[in-house]
């Protein structure tokens, strides 16, 4: 059985997701240039879609999340890095079966969270109440954060995607589009 495990969201819903739009990008560790713009075409595809400018790649927040990236796999547990090692980021994380999915599918998931979203003021921006529930959602389409950088690790029984965000979004007062 293939297990997606976005943080806070532990259902395979996420990859009932149709087909991705645009060509699945494998996962060679061997081509960083085409999954880095893998993952930053999936996050501005979703930005574009809110009327949100998007994101530049970072290339030190993505080398700032490797490492993360590397320990969860490892270990095989999905936990968020202290904000003392990333001031002023978000954080999004994804954990799922190693080799089963594209990076549309893994950033897929994060923006599945859309059909409980609802626009407002974070964080009053959950169908359901809840804003835990879309939160790696409004950290992808946050409007201040401008660049993000990813890191993708496998370790013996999981593939880990981290991201990272700056300015970080899913702050307290801020309206979300």
């Amino acid at each position: 059985m293939r297990w997606p495990a976005p943080l806070l969201l532990l259902t395979m819903s996420a990859c009932a997701a149709g087909p991705p739009a645009h060509p699945p990008v494998p996962l060679e560790p061997t081509r960083p240039a085409a999954l880095s713009s893998a993952l930053l075409e999936a996050h501005n595809s979703e930005r574009a879609a809110t009327g949100v400018a998007s994101l530049g790649w970072d290339h030190g927040l993505a080398a700032a999340a490797a490492p993360h990236a590397r320990a969860l796999a490892a270990r095989g547990i999905l936990r968020h890095s202290s904000r003392e090692q990333r001031p002023g980021q978000g954080e999004n994380l994804w954990m799922g079966t190693r080799g089963a999915f594209t990076v549309q599918q893994m950033v897929g998931s994060w923006a599945s969270e859309k059909s409980r979203f609802r626009p407002g003021i974070f964080p009053a921006v959950s169908r359901g109440g809840n804003w835990a529930e879309v939160g790696h959602y409004t950290q992808m389409i946050w409007p201040a954060t401008t660049h993000v950088g990813c890191a993708l690790a496998s370790g013996p029984r999981f593939d880990v995607l981290v991201c990272r965000y700056a300015p970080a979004g899913n702050v307290d007062g801020r309206r979300v589009p």
